[in-house]
């Protein structure tokens, strides 16, 4: 029985995951050489840095996530401290500091949180009565605001919704009761105006924008208008790889990050979009069939809000794209370039992979 289970989960890599999440890598590194305009030294540091994710990703499904609870509060008061440590030193960007220079190479303290926060909401309701008291969610909601104010300063609004968003999956997963999930929308609701009171300007332009992009054209309604154009032109199979015209003759910004799914669309049309969306749902069904399947509420919890992170992530930088949400400057996971997002996304899924193979060892 070990040596069959040894054949069937090499090294601890649960393989239908594993076969989604290498399909939209390569997809990506397909998109990205057509919109980097044939950069190959851009697709190489794409792919240095999808094969580190790899690594920490086959690293992090060797251990059982058992032992890996008790670094948890460390790894979520390091996280805190670096993002003070941004607003104190951090290397500033397009009027942003987000990122702290570590000589080779930059990183981003709140891509860590993505993780840190669901954890440690995790640890602390998992070990105690499920569903949690009012107490406890207090506590609970008090770890997820910490970090999401944090972040909210360097400003970078899009990240601290993905951060918020794990943690309160975590909390929506504990099984409190729906009397508290309309109040929370309620609150959230009643609490719009104040938001737009401490929101940055330029983040209540996006909000404007979002409205009504055809106000300023040329602007800053120039992304989101290029994008609908590229998309729109793609028609059902779209112009061909390398033959989009909105990226090709650069007409769409930020077409390698933020605005990488508009190229595919008009480079493979409706019927890639469908294809990408199908990988999208098959990795989504897969993660959270191994949450359905995980042994203790830690396990459970956990891989349950990093699964729908993933999908959050998903939906508003499609949502930004299309026109159907503000846009946030959030990347399309595993498909835009970027470092950090992408090992902590590797790394999240290391986590769901070691929650299911390490279940299956215990079965035998």
């Amino acid at each position: 029985m070990q040596t069959s289970w040894n054949n069937n989960h090499f090294l601890h890599l649960d393989k239908p995951l594993l076969i989604g999440l290498a399909l939209l890598s390569c997809i990506g590194l397909i998109v990205l050489y057509s919109a980097g305009g044939q950069n190959i030294d851009l697709l190489f540091r794409q792919t240095l840095r999808l094969s580190a994710g790899l690594v920490l990703m086959l690293l992090i499904a060797q251990f059982r996530i058992q032992k890996i609870v008790h670094w948890v509060p460390w790894l979520y008061l390091l996280g805190i401290f670096l993002l003070i440590v941004v607003l104190v030193i951090g290397k500033s960007s397009h009027g942003s500091t987000r990122w702290l220079n570590l000589g080779l190479f930059r990183f981003q303290p709140s891509e860590l949180m993505k993780l840190a926060v669901p954890m440690m909401v995790t640890w602390y309701l998992a070990d105690r009565p499920l569903p949690p008291n009012y107490g406890r969610l207090l506590v609970a909601s008090f770890l997820i605001a910490i970090p999401v104010i944090l972040v909210a300063k360097q400003p970078d609004l899009g990240t601290a919704l993905l951060i918020s968003s794990s943690g309160i999956f975590v909390i929506l997963l504990s099984g409190i009761s729906w009397r508290f999930i309309f109040g929370f929308l309620t609150l959230s609701i009643l609490s719009t105006p104040v938001l737009w009171y401490i929101m940055h300007p330029y983040q209540r332009q996006r909000v404007l924008t979002f409205l009504d992009p055809e106000k300023d054209p040329l602007g800053t309604g120039y992304h989101i208008i290029q994008s609908k154009i590229a998309i729109g032109s793609g028609g059902l199979y779209g112009k061909g790889w390398l033959n989009g015209t909105q990226s090709q003759l650069q007409f769409l910004p930020e077409r390698t990050t933020d605005f990488v799914f508009a190229v595919y669309s008009e480079e493979f049309g409706l019927l890639g979009i469908l294809l990408l969306l199908g990988i999208y749902f098959f990795v989504l069904s897969r993660g959270m069939y191994i949450s359905l399947q995980a042994q203790d509420s830690f396990s459970r919890l956990l891989t349950g809000s990093l699964v729908l992170s993933f999908f959050v992530h998903i939906f508003a930088n499609i949502g930004m794209v299309t026109g159907l949400l503000p846009v946030v400057g959030l990347p399309l996971p595993l498909i835009s370039y970027g470092g950090t997002s992408i090992i902590t996304l590797m790394i999240g899924f290391g986590f769901v992979m070691a929650v299911h193979t390490h279940r299956r060892l215990l079965f035998g």
